[in-house]
């Protein structure tokens, strides 16, 4: 039976991506629910920009992180 070992340099790879995504998950709802309360405010439009872009960048990042982790502990 081959014993499969764990590639570290991707599982590291995989922390910091999640990390990453952890940050995002906090900040975007923070900057999203900030422009809904200043809709009269000149930058609304920006920054709901801005908070949408970084959704989207946490959910991307957040697949790629658990696709790192799969390769770390499959050895893909």
């Amino acid at each position: 039976m081959d014993i499969m070992h764990t590639n570290k340099e991707k599982l590291v790879t995989g922390i910091k991506l999640m990390g990453g995504t952890l940050v995002l998950l906090i900040t975007a709802p923070i900057i999203l629910n900030s422009s809904f309360k200043n809709q009269d405010h000149p930058l609304y439009i920006p920054i709901l920009g801005i908070g949408i872009i970084l959704f989207i960048a946490a959910i991307y990042f957040g697949f790629k992180g658990i696709k790192m982790f799969m390769k770390a502990l499959f050895n893909d």
